[in-house]
C-alpha cells in the first residue's frame, strides 16, 4: 500500500502565543523529535523539558537588529523549502549541510491586537511580522514534503501525530497549508487596511488626470480593495432556515455594533443583526437629542426624539404598535426603568442602547428572558458600505446626514409661508428620519415624532397613500396625518403624489427636488397654501 505520510523528525518552532505548547513540548519529548527554536519560544521550550536547538546555531549569525532578523537565512529557509520527494532537492542539502524540516509552526506579531490596544506608529509597525509569514508561506509551498501548523487548535492534532510516528498525509498537509495562507492572507489584509488608513498617497505623487476622467480618492477606492474579517461564531440560519449564516468581525474594530455585548435572552439570528444595526444606527442620526427607534424587516415602524428616553419610546411606538409586535428597540440613550418598564408588556426580540440603568436591566433580564439586549458603548462609526453582487462589490460612502441640503438654512422655500419655528423643528425631524426609511420613503411627522411611514414601495404615489393610511388607522381611527409634516427622500416626479399628502391635511413638505415637472408640484402645493422646501440633496436607501 502507498502512503503519502511523512513522519515528523524535525520540527521548527516560532510562535509568539505560548499557550497549548505544552501538549507539542510533551509529543516532542516523548517521540524525541529534534526541535529548532528561536528566542523566547525556545527557552519556553526548554523550561518544558525539550531538547532545543537554537536558530543562531544552525545559523551561524545571531539574532540581531531587535529579533528584526533571526529566521531569514538560506540555512532555514533552504530546510523548510526543500521537496524531498525531488531527488534533485534532496541531494542539494546534503551537498549543503543542510537538514530538512517535516514540521513549522508558527503563529505571527500580534498587529492587529496591537492597533486595538492603541499603540503609536513606531510600536505598531515594529508588529509587522517578516520572517514569521515567509516561514508560513514557504512550507505551505512546500506542502509536498512539511506540514505547516499556524492554528493552536490544531496543537493536539500534531502532537498525536507526532508521538505516535505516522505524521501527516498529502491531503492532510495541503489542508494545513490551506489554513496556513489564508492566515497570511488575512494579516497582511489587515496591515493594508492600517497602512491604506495612516499612510495616504501624498500630494507630491499626485498625477493629472484627463479632462474626462472621473478622479479617484485612492483612499476610499483603492485599485484593489482588501479586507479581511474573522469568523466570531456561526448562527442557527441566515433570513430563512435553509440558509446558512454566519457573524464575521473587523479585526481592528472592538467598538462596532457587531462587537456588541449581550447581557440577556437568546442568542443573535441573521435578521436580528440586520434590523438592530438598522435601528442603531437610525437613533445616532438624532444626536445629541434622545432618541428611539423601532424597527422590523429593516424599515422603521416608529421613531421619535424625547425630553427622556421613556418618553422617546412612548412616540415611537405609538406610530404604529402593531408592526411593532416582534420588533427591535434601539436607543442612544441610557435606557431607564421607566423606558424598561414602558417595554416589558410589547413582544420585543432585540433592544440596544448604549447603557442600562441597573435596575432597568434586572427588570428586562427576569421579566423578558427570551429578549435579546444588547450594549454597544460607542456610536456608528463607519464611513464605507458593502454590498455583494453576483461576482463582485459594490463600495460607497456611508450615507449620512452630512449634505449641504442636509442644513435647513440651505432649504430653498418654493411655496407657502416660511415655516414657524414649531413645524420647522418637525420639517427637520422628519428630513433626518426619512433616511432610514427604504425608497420610496414618505415620512409623517408630528411632535418631532413619526406618525406615518410609507416605505419600499415601486412608485411614490404608493407610499404617499400608505404614509397616510398608517398615519389614520393604526392610532384607534385618529386623524393623525392632517398637521402633520411630511418628507419624501427623493423628489415628486409628478404632482399626484405631493396632492396626496396636501389633501390629506398635511401642513408643510420637505423634498429634495430636481424632477423635470418640479414647477408642477410647486404648483399645487402654493394652490392649497402649503409650505413646501426642497433641500437638493435625497435620501435614497435600497
Amino acid at each position: 500500500m502507498t502512503t503519502t505520510n511523512r513522519p515528523i523528525r524535525r520540527a521548527l518552532v516560532s510562535i509568539f502565543h505560548k499557550e497549548g505548547i505544552e501538549v507539542l513540548a510533551k509529543a516532542f519529548i516523548e517521540a524525541g523529535t529534534e526541535v529548532v527554536s528561536t528566542g523566547s519560544t525556545a527557552h519556553r521550550l526548554a523550561e518544558l523539558g525539550v531538547p532545543v536547538t537554537e536558530v543562531s546555531e544552525v545559523t551561524g549569525f545571531p539574532e540581531s537588529l531587535d529579533g528584526r532578523v533571526k529566521t531569514l537565512d538560506p540555512h532555514i529557509h533552504a530546510g523548510i523549502l526543500a521537496d524531498m520527494t525531488n531527488p534533485d532537492h534532496a541531494a542539494q542539502l546534503e551537498q549543503l549541510g543542510i537538514k530538512p524540516f517535516d514540521l513549522v509552526v508558527v503563529n505571527l506579531y500580534p498587529f492587529a491586537d496591537t492597533v486595538r490596544s492603541g499603540a503609536d506608529e513606531a510600536a505598531t509597525i515594529e508588529k509587522i511580522d517578516i520572517g514569521g509569514p515567509s516561514m508560513v508561506r514557504g512550507a505551505a509551498k512546500n506542502s509536498a514534503t512539511v506540514a505547516i501548523v499556524t492554528d493552536p487548535a490544531d496543537y493536539a492534532l500534531v502532537a498525536a501525530r507526532v508521538a505516535d510516528g505516522t505524521g501527516f498525509s498529502l491531503e492532510e498537509r495541503r489542508w494545513l497549508a490551506a489554513k496556513a495562507f489564508a492566515h497570511t492572507a488575512a494579516y497582511d489584509a489587515t496591515i493594508n487596511e492600517w497602512t491604506a488608513k495612516h499612510w495616504p498617497k501624498p500630494a507630491s505623487v499626485d498625477t493629472a488626470q484627463a479632462d474626462d476622467v472621473t478622479p479617484v480618492d485612492e483612499a476610499k477606492f483603492p485599485a484593489t480593495f482588501t479586507r479581511t474579517w474573522d469568523r466570531a461564531h456561526v448562527l442557527r440560519y441566515g433570513e430563512n432556515p435553509h440558509q446558512q449564516a454566519a457573524l464575521y468581525l473587523d479585526p481592528l474594530n472592538q467598538h462596532g455594533f457587531a462587537h456588541a455585548e449581550q447581557l440577556g435572552g437568546k442568542p443573535m439570528s441573521y435578521n436580528n443583526y440586520v434590523d438592530a444595526d438598522a435601528a442603531w444606527r437610525a437613533v445616532w442620526d438624532f444626536a445629541p437629542q434622545i432618541a428611539v427607534a423601532v424597527v422590523k424587516h429593516n424599515n422603521p415602524c416608529g421613531l421619535a426624539v424625547g425630553g427622556t428616553v421613556a418618553e422617546a419610546h412612548r412616540k415611537a411606538h405609538a406610530c404604529d404598535p402593531m408592526s411593532a409586535y416582534g420588533g427591535v428597540i434601539a436607543a442612544n440613550s441610557t435606557v431607564t426603568l421607566e423606558m424598561a418598564e414602558g417595554v416589558r408588556p410589547i413582544f420585543t426580540e432585540v433592544i440596544v442602547a448604549p447603557d442600562y440603568e441597573p435596575e432597568a436591566l434586572e427588570l428586562l433580564q427576569t421579566k423578558k428572558k427570551n429578549l435579546r439586549i444588547l450594549k454597544v458603548t460607542e456610536p456608528p462609526k463607519a464611513k464605507t458600505q458593502f454590498r455583494a453582487i453576483d461576482g463582485g462589490l459594490l463600495v460607497q460612502s456611508t450615507d449620512l446626514i452630512d449634505a449641504t441640503g442636509d442644513d435647513p438654512n440651505a432649504w430653498k422655500l418654493v411655496s407657502g409661508e416660511p415655516a414657524d419655528a414649531e413645524t420647522l423643528k418637525d420639517l427637520e425631524f422628519a428630513w433626518r428620519a426619512v433616511r432610514c426609511v427604504k425608497s420610496n420613503a414618505i415620512l409623517l411627522a408630528h411632535d418631532s415624532a413619526t406618525v406615518g411611514i410609507g416605505m419600499g414601495q415601486v412608485n411614490r404615489v404608493d407610499s404617499c397613500n400608505l404614509a397616510v393610511e398608517r398615519a389614520n388607522t393604526l392610532a384607534d381611527g385618529a386623524d393623525r396625518a392632517t398637521g402633520s409634516v411630511a418628507a419624501s427622500d427623493a423628489f415628486f416626479p409628478f404632482a399626484d403624489g405631493a396632492e396626496i399628502l396636501i389633501n390629506a391635511g398635511v401642513k408643510a413638505i420637505v423634498q429634495p427636488g430636481g424632477s423635470i415637472r418640479d414647477e408642477e408640484v410647486f404648483e399645487a402645493a402654493r394652490k392649497a397654501g402649503v409650505t413646501m422646501y426642497v433641500t437638493g440633496t435625497r435620501h435614497f436607501f435600497h
